[in-house]
Parts: structure tokens; sequence; C-alpha cells
């Protein structure tokens, strides 16, 4: 229970005096320092469940709260002298948008619009900052791109008793590719607090075009290969299951014979990988002869529940189902498939469910489809 996470400012008027206004905002962040990780973990666990199981990968996202210094020390260096020369009065608390800070980082740029939607559609919107879309207006400039989300709460959420200590709370999510979050941190690093002499700063400008060609061009190998996915599934299945065993073949065949199951290309390359590893002479179509001959006997061992380790907290998905039926195709060759406790209880059933009916051909192992 959050009930006791009253937020909690000292009574103080706003002023012109930075001293004071820096002990106060130290006194803000203390006493409200629990409220606001309660709060960063509300928000993050509420993003993360809106974006996952998406069709973008993550490849990150994590949440933090602001240090104390650090909030004080950009409020200094961007809005200090500007308020002291309009001779405003100010409380810092006011000027930290990024207090509550969550960070996205996906794959590619079109990913971070499909993310921006999903959000928008889910909080309250204070301000959106889009530093790709003013960096790609400049034509003589490159540097840090990605985009920044001020959110809040929306109206319908303010009302649920679990967020009730938060309703005042605004939170920044800043989305970026990898290649932009890369870049991010080595500039910072290379350019914080200081001004590099011309030469260094044109070698700079020059990594970052080079930065932004390759977020270009990752995205453009990722439109290529599903263009060759594609070009695939038109193939005659001839031609196609004539070529050895590659991610892209796999894909085509796999999705045939579990149409509805997502086999998203990252988890496939590596899959692939495995399986070559075992036997580097396996073909499209013995895959696919593979599949069509033992996938109604692998389903009928997913429904006997015997694959369960004994806690129930193992379930095949359909890279498990086709692991077992590589196992009956050959169980020498790919034995490590499966780890023990699997092969252990797959070897169960097929004693159980076909005794006398396993048989070795020239190192194969066959099971009859009879009991």
């Amino acid at each position: 229970m959050l009930g006791f996470l009253n937020y909690q400012v000292r009574i103080f008027m706003a002023s012109k005096d930075f001293e004071l206004e820096k002990n106060t905002f130290k006194d803000f962040y203390d006493l409200n320092k629990t409220l606001h990780e309660h709060a960063k973990d509300s928000f993050l666990n509420i993003v993360t469940a809106f974006i996952k199981n998406k069709d973008f990968l993550i490849s990150n996202i994590h949440g933090r709260v602001k240090d104390r210094e650090e909030c004080i020390s950009k409020f200094s260096r961007k809005y200090q002298t500007r308020l002291e020369e309009e001779n405003k009065e100010y409380e810092i608390k006011d000027y930290i948008s990024d207090l509550i800070g969550i960070r996205i980082i996906c794959l590619y740029e079109t990913d971070i619009y499909q993310i921006r939607e999903i959000l928008l559609k889910e909080f309250e919107v204070i301000d959106i900052t889009d530093k790709t879309k003013e960096m790609n207006e400049k034509d003589n400039s490159f540097g840090y791109k990605g985009l920044h989300l001020d959110l809040k709460l929306n109206a319908d959420r303010r009302k649920m008793s679990e967020y009730k200590e938060f309703v005042d709370l605004r939170f920044e999510v800043q989305i970026r590719t990898i290649v932009q979050d890369a870049w991010s941190v080595l500039d910072h690093k290379i350019q914080y607090k200081k001004t590099p002499p011309i030469p260094i700063k044109r070698r700079i400008n020059t990594l970052a075009a080079l930065f932004e060609l390759a977020d270009r061009e990752f995205y453009s190998i990722k439109n290529e290969i599903e263009k060759i996915q594609d070009e695939l599934k038109k193939q005659s299945s001839d031609k196609s299951l004539n070529e050895p065993l590659d991610a892209f073949n796999f894909q085509s065949i796999a999705e045939e014979f579990f149409p509805e199951y997502e086999f998203q290309a990252f988890k496939v390359d590596g899959f692939v990988d495995e399986i070559l590893s075992y036997n580097n002479n396996i073909t499209a179509q013995d895959f696919h002869d593979y599949l069509s001959a033992q996938q109604e006997k692998i389903e009928t061992y997913k429904e006997s529940n015997n694959h369960f380790n004994g806690t129930n907290t193992f379930k095949m998905n359909p890279y498990t189902e086709i692991r077992h039926i590589l196992y009956i195709a050959d169980k020498m060759k790919y034995q490590r498939l499966l780890y023990n406790l699997q092969r252990d209880n797959f070897e169960n059933w097929l004693n159980e469910y076909y005794k006398g009916e396993s048989t070795k051909h020239n190192g194969k192992i066959k099971v009859d489809n009879q009991k």
C-alpha cells in the first residue's frame, strides 16, 4: 500500500534567490524520494504493458529518478540565467520535467512513431519534443535524435485507487533507436561540459552522420530481408525446398505448419543456427518432411501433459515442438536439441505409448504410429 506516500512540499513562496531555491528543492527532493521511486515503477509497468508483444522489438526499457544534484545542475545550466535576466521568481521543481524518466530503446525509427501513437492514446500529453524531426529539417547538422514525451496519467487512471498518489506527477518518456542511444551516450561523454576545437568538432559531426547512416541502413536491410521472405513465399515449393535450410525457408515452412504463431526473425536466426550446428546438411525439403510426418505425433504428446517437469512450469511452443520433431527424425544428431529432462520425459512417453515399436535404422530412429 502506498497510502503513506503523500506528496510533500516545504511551504515556501517562489523567490529570485537561487541559494534559497536550491535548498528548498533539496528538501522537496528528499521528502518525496520514496514517492517518486514508486511512481517510476508504476509508470514503467504501465508503459511496458502497453508496448510489449507488439509488431516491433524493444531492445531495452528502463526507468530512473533523476539525481538530485543533476536536477539542480540542469536548472542552473538551462534556466537560471534567463529567469534572473527576466527578474522572475521561480521554484526549481517546476522546471524539472524529467525528474521521473523512462527510456525505451527500439530497433528502427519507424518503431519510435508506433510507440508514440500507443502512448498518446493511453496518457495525457503535456508536451512533445521530436528531436528527430528537428534534425531532419536541417541540411547541415547531425547529432542527437529521438522523441521525448512529457506525460501524466489520463483522467480514467487518475480515478483508480492504485494511482491516487501519482495523479499530480508527470514523467518523461524518451524513445530512441539502438543507434541513437549509442550516439547519445558517446557524444555526451565526449562533449559534456566541453567545447571541443573546430577540427575535433568536425570529426564528431562526421561520426554523427555515420551513425545516422547506420540507422537508415539497418532499416533498409530490414526491408530487403522482408522482401526476400515475401519472394520465398511466392516461389514454387519445389524450388525453395531443394535449398539448404536457412532462416528464410525455415520461417516459410514453419508458418505453414504453425499458422497461428508469429515467428520473429531474430529468434528464427538463432534457432536455425542451432539446428545447423548439429546437422549442416539438412535441406528445406528434409525439414518440411520431418514436420509433415511427425507434427501430429508431437501434438499427441503435447496433449498428454507428459512433457511437464512436475511443476507445470514448462509448456511447449512451436519451437519446442520442432525440437521434438527433429529429435524423432534423428536422435543421434539432434539429441542436444532437448535438454536432459525434456529428453527423459519424451523417451518415457515413447516407451509407454509405442512399446517395442521404436527401432534403429542406419543410425536414425523410426517410431511407428501404432501402440
